[in-house]
């Protein structure tokens, strides 16, 4: 055994290196274990060059072409090499390994130089010699230095041979497919050898990994990054039947379906910090927040919706990740799900970009040990905190003012004075409407008319102005459509309008729910939409006025924001456009709609709503999770708040309803 493993690693012949041993070879003399070489030993046409010179993976849609298959060929025969030169490395690295394992190490070498020669004959009759590309080493550099045999059957067996149970069984049919089943044959060998393979190494895992760990929580700590467990699934139709034969388990296999993680690009991690102002605020004054039961279940319930904002390849911060089951409802659903990291995951791995919920204290403090982790010149990097008055009701302010403010544009003030006589300014023609600066989703509103009580509204003040140092005042406004502009802020100033949406609030103006659509217009009634685009000039204010006004009000910004806006009606029944009722420097609910909408290619929009538990009946949440709907986060952890998502069928642009 010993001496066909030397041959198998270091012979610099094709021949040599694929010349198959007897079965069952005598394994009395393993010898002393090798140091780990550089490289195997290779003809100079099938070793890894050295200028970086490479060859794409072909794609799928010219397997009809003899080339693309010699040339997909090509790839898959340099695989298994790879295999065998391993599979000989843990003989050669680890002979005092016990001897039953050693001898199906040993079995799974012979089939793995079998499969190397299949190929090779394959892709010759395809006109591609083995060794006219050029080779990547990429198994042997992750594989090959392992320290214990159970690194082996965890990186390869586990890892890259269960992800060739998804590749060999799709390719093979879509060989038959284009009636190639020559090669159709050759991957179903494969196939099944792959599922032994497995099947193999999963035995001593289960014997090697710690008493009392299931299999995926051992296989999750054995591998060691850049390795991860998605890694461990082709790019292909996930197969869990093939993974059963091999005898993985159900709770590995619905784990592993929907495990995530890049596979190129570097990510992007987010975090979900819904009370950012309540962090900027106790920042400002100088006093610790302790968050009550409400900002919690904010928290802890609604993270997962990030989980749709995410690109490929990008990963969600979660302080306690959904459910397999919710996940594998996602997944059925057709969302693509990002990577999952819990919070003290380990830093030190290279990152695209980190991007909060909102850039306050907390986020800085919770995303600092991955600061060094982005790489340079991202986008989106580690950053201070944003000034205090970007979480306040100031920013927007600004931002109508250097529009041009309109009769209904607030004032803030930071004394009770001051306050009182603005109140009773409005208090002359209607009712007047208090807003607590560093609030948000339309709390912290007091609506004050002739028939309220002073004392309650100079208390209501002070506790304002000592918690949030001041007070904007304007009128109340006879409210008929809330909706939102969302923008993207990127390198140098440059915006873009990503889309508007439709806000359901309720007569207090505390958020409800959200509405959106590829065509904003289709959700607005008839007169509200003539008004907007005939009168108020609604596209040329938030896609040319609005965003050439905040590269200077908002500088060195990057990244999400929204700009929330009404249309009222005054007294003499007439329409009117508020521009701007509050900028919100960060991301939104309705940001959060619009990215789950653009999950869905074709999607004609949908409605997202934010239900409270205590307010639904059991019936309720039948209903709900039984039609075309999904909720977001996972009834079966959410505390308070549940998200429930509900797609807007083909023809229907009618309002939601909200509980």
């Amino acid at each position: 055994m010993r001496e066909i493993a030397e041959r198998v690693l270091f012979a610099d012949t094709l021949e040599e290196k694929l010349r198959l041993g007897p079965t069952g070879a005598a394994d009395h003399a393993p010898g002393p274990a090798i140091a780990l070489p550089d490289a195997p030993g290779r003809p100079q046409e099938l070793r890894v060059r050295g200028d970086g010179v490479r060859v794409d993976f072909p794609g799928i849609h010219r397997l009809d072409d003899d080339r693309e298959r010699g040339v997909m060929l090509h790839f898959l025969a340099n695989h298994e090499l790879l295999a065998a030169e391993l599979m000989a490395l843990v003989l050669l690295r680890f002979p005092d390994a016990p001897k039953e394992y050693r001898a199906g190490v040993y079995e799974a070498m012979r089939e793995e130089q079998a499969h190397a020669l299949m190929y090779v004959r394959r892709m010759k009759e395809c006109g591609i010699a083995f060794g006219e590309l050029p080779v990547n080493d990429h198994f042997w550099r992750l594989v090959a230095p392992m320290e214990t045999p159970l690194d082996f059957v965890t990186r390869l067996n586990l890892t890259f041979e269960q992800a060739n149970l998804d590749f060999s069984k799709h390719y093979a049919g879509l060989f038959r497919q284009v009636g190639d089943t020559a090669t159709a044959a050759v991957l179903e060998k494969i196939h099944l050898d792959e599922i032994g393979h497995v099947g193999h190494g999963l035995k001593w895992f289960r014997r090697w990994k710690k008493r009392g760990e299931t299999d995926w929580q051992g296989y999750r700590r054995c591998l060691h990054f850049p390795l991860t467990p998605a890694r461990a699934k082709g790019l292909a139709p996930f197969n869990a039947e093939s993974r059963r034969l091999a005898g993985l388990d159900d709770d590995f296999i619905r784990h592993l379906e929907v495990c995530e993680h890049s596979r190129g690009r570097t990510p992007v991690v987010h975090w979900f910090n819904p009370n950012a102002e309540s962090h900027a605020r106790a920042a400002m004054i100088g006093k610790p927040w302790q968050p009550d039961k409400t900002a919690f279940a904010l928290e802890n319930d609604l993270e997962a919706l990030l989980l749709g904002c995410c690109r490929r390849d990008d990963a969600v911060l979660m302080r306690r990740p959904p459910s397999i089951d919710h996940l594998t409802r996602l997944k059925n659903a057709g969302y693509e799900l990002p990577e999952i990291l819990t919070v003290g995951s380990p830093a030190g791995r290279k990152l695209g970009g980190l991007r909060p919920w909102a850039w306050s204290p907390d986020a800085v403090e919770q995303l600092r040990p991955y600061a060094d982790d982005v790489s340079p010149n991202m986008d989106q990097p580690w950053r201070e905190a944003l000034p205090s008055e970007w979480f306040s009701k100031e920013i927007g302010l600004r931002v109508e003012q250097a529009l041009g403010p309109v009769s209904e544009t607030g004032v803030l003030f930071r004394d009770a004075v001051s306050i009182l006589a603005e109140i009773d300014h409005h208090l002359t023609t209607g009712q007047a409407l208090l807003k607590a600066p560093m609030s948000h989703a339309g709390r912290g509103h007091l609506r004050v008319n002739v028939a309220g009580d002073p004392a309650k509204t100079l208390g209501w003040i002070d506790n304002i102005l000592a918690s949030h140092g001041s007070v904007v005042v304007e009128p109340w406004l006879d409210r008929v459509l809330d909706f939102s502009a969302l923008y993207e802020m990127k390198p140098g100033g440059v915006i873009s309008l990503v889309g508007l949406t439709r806000m359901e609030n309720d007569a207090a103006g505390r958020f409800l729910g959200i509405r959106v659509s590829p065509k904003w217009g289709t959700m607005l009634d008839p007169e509200i939409a003539a008004f907007l685009f005939r009168e108020a000039g609604v596209m040329e204010i938030y896609q040319d006025k609005i965003p050439n006004l905040l590269p200077d009000l908002l500088p060195g910004y990057i990244g999400p924001l929204c700009v929330d806006a009404m249309v009222h009606r005054r007294a003499d029944g007439s329409l009117a456009l508020k521009p701007v009722v509050e900028m919100n420097v960060r991301l939104s609910m309705g940001r959060i709609a619009w990215e789950w909408m653009k999950r869905r290619p074709g999607s004609s929009g949908g409605s997202l709503r934010l239900l409270r538990r205590q307010d639904l009946t059991y019936a309720d949440l039948a209903v709900l999770a039984s039609g075309s709907g999904i909720f977001l986060n996972d009834p079966a952890s959410a505390i308070t708040f549940l998200a429930h998502w509900q797609p807007t069928a083909a023809g229907d642009h009618g309002v939601s309803v909200m509980r």
